[in-house]
């Protein structure tokens, strides 16, 4: 019996991964200006599993990258994320979210602006809608008070869409690509205002 189960065991790593509990994992998808920068943050997060960087929320099937940058795909940038519930709650998740982006900016994210760089939080279901938009009204005090001026969150709540994963290149730039990775954050300005928001 105990062969059997190290057996059936085996054959549930090797189908998963190596994580039996893939079935437990849910997806949670965000849209904060360059996946580049959204996929690092997410990663270091204990209980993500997995981020995919892509396109979501436009019109066009299986999009390339370039014609997301072309603007008239309707898609977002954005990034997947595969995550363990019973390690990391979706709530934390928004955290991380609106701890990477520029939430006052209609226009796109920093240094990239255009409507495949806008935020938004893309919700499956009436739960995340709810943690989204709590989060959402809870940063818009809160900003104010920081500011000292009413704040309007320009980042949308919409309801989830399919996911383009983008070309391979672009997955996990950073580790990829560190020095540029490097050069075009500091280039963008992406921590100088974020700083300010904190």
């Amino acid at each position: 019996m105990k062969r059997l189960f190290k057996v059936l065991l085996l054959a549930g790593m090797l189908l998963t991964g190596g994580n039996v509990m893939a079935d437990s994992l849910k997806t949670a998808t965000f849209a904060g200006g360059c996946f580049w920068c959204m996929q690092s943050e997410f990663d270091h997060q204990a209980g993500v599993s997995k981020t995919i960087v892509g396109f979501t929320g436009g019109h066009v099937d299986n999009p390339t990258y370039e014609q997301v940058s072309a603007g008239n795909t309707g898609h977002f940038e954005a990034l997947q994320v595969s995550y363990d519930p019973a390690k990391v709650s979706y709530e934390r998740l928004v955290e991380i979210f609106w701890s990477n982006i520029d939430p006052l900016d209609a226009a796109g994210q920093f240094c990239d602006k255009g409507a495949q760089y806008r935020s938004a939080i893309f919700v499956a279901d009436d739960a995340e809608r709810k943690a989204a938009e709590a989060s959402k009204v809870a940063l818009g005090k809160t900003l104010s008070a920081k500011l000292g001026k009413p704040t309007e969150i320009m980042t949308e709540v919409l309801p989830v869409a399919t996911f383009w994963p983008a070309e391979e290149y672009h997955q996990e730039y950073y580790l990829k690509n560190p020095l540029r990775y490097a050069a075009y954050r500091a280039g963008c300005g992406r921590d100088a205002r974020l700083k300010e928001l904190k």
